[in-house]
């Protein structure tokens, strides 16, 4: 079996070598070069874990898209089921045949068109994702999760990046990381934001601020006012809410878990309007799903 033996252990047992029969000025020029490709392979190690980090996260987001999709495949299926039993069934004059397979006909072409327009909406949404998680820094990463569920997107910022201490007002080092999430909020401007604040169980102690309710609407305000004012994004595409301390994600019993509650979310979603529209559209109308107007 060969065993491999890695670049700096090659590059020291040289030096060893070849350090009694060089100059001083060789040694130290070998000393350095290997020092260089030391920390060229350290970084190209750190590189290759957090490329397979986002690998991962995009494969496991590909999975749950596709487990949606086959939950509309099979309610066309069962669709289909109920135009074979219909025609097997119904043998009484009053039931127009027909006029039966046209209408099952139609809806199976209205089922087929919201399946090929959630595909649409689903696959720019996992651009949208992607594009945001290359603009963010590693550092930045620890502060941010961005995550796809059910067709809408969640970015979690964690407060003590978002926050100065124990206050709603936004701190100088999240600057930065709105800018890049504004940018992406900017390139879809077909869907609606809604930012959401939240806290753990603490009580606010603060003469201003009542209670965690404040606590977590004030702060969602902030961001809200934040991308309007020094990002330019239309103000008509957001909303502010808060929801306390009621939607927790951890135990408040420990202290990580507290830090992972007291968060701000900011989900984007296709406008409600398109939505609406896409529903109560007539499954005649739903000729083919090129007549559907994207989000």
């Amino acid at each position: 079996m060969i065993k491999r033996i890695s670049v700096p252990l090659l590059l020291m047992s040289g030096l060893l070598i070849t350090s009694c029969g060089v100059s001083k000025k060789t040694h130290q020029a070998l000393q350095t070069q290997y020092t260089d490709l030391s920390e060229k392979y350290r970084q190209s190690e750190l590189d290759l874990t957090e490329s397979r980090a986002r690998v991962k996260s995009l494969e496991d987001q590909l999975e749950q898209e596709r487990k949606n999709n086959a939950g509309l495949r099979e309610a066309l299926a069962r669709l289909q089921g109920t135009l074979d039993n219909s025609i097997n069934q119904n043998t009484q004059g009053n039931v127009n045949i027909s006029k039966l397979v046209d209408e099952i006909n139609a809806s199976n072409k209205y089922i087929q068109h919201l399946v090929n327009t959630k595909q649409k909406s689903d696959s720019l949404n996992m651009v949208l994702t992607n594009n945001l998680t290359r603009s963010l820094s590693r550092e930045e990463m620890k502060d941010v999760d961005v995550q796809v569920l059910k067709g809408v997107v969640y970015i979690s910022l964690s407060d003590n990046m978002l926050y100065k201490s124990g206050s709603y007002e936004i701190s100088d080092r999240a600057g930065e990381t709105l800018s890049k999430i504004a940018k992406i909020i900017q390139d879809y401007k077909d869907y609606e934001v809604l930012i959401e604040g939240n806290t753990d169980t603490d009580p606010i102690s603060k003469s201003n601020i009542r209670n965690n309710w404040d606590l977590s609407t004030l702060r969602a305000s902030s961001v809200v006012q934040a991308l309007q004012n020094q990002y330019g994004v239309d103000p008509k595409r957001l909303t502010a809410g808060g929801r306390g301390e009621y939607n927790p994600i951890a135990d408040n019993s420990t202290a990580e878990g507290k830090a992972r509650n007291r968060r701000t979310q900011i989900i984007i979603t296709p406008k409600l309007d398109q939505f609406m529209e896409l529903i109560d559209k007539a499954p005649e109308t739903a000729e083919t799903p090129a007549d559907t107007t994207a989000f």
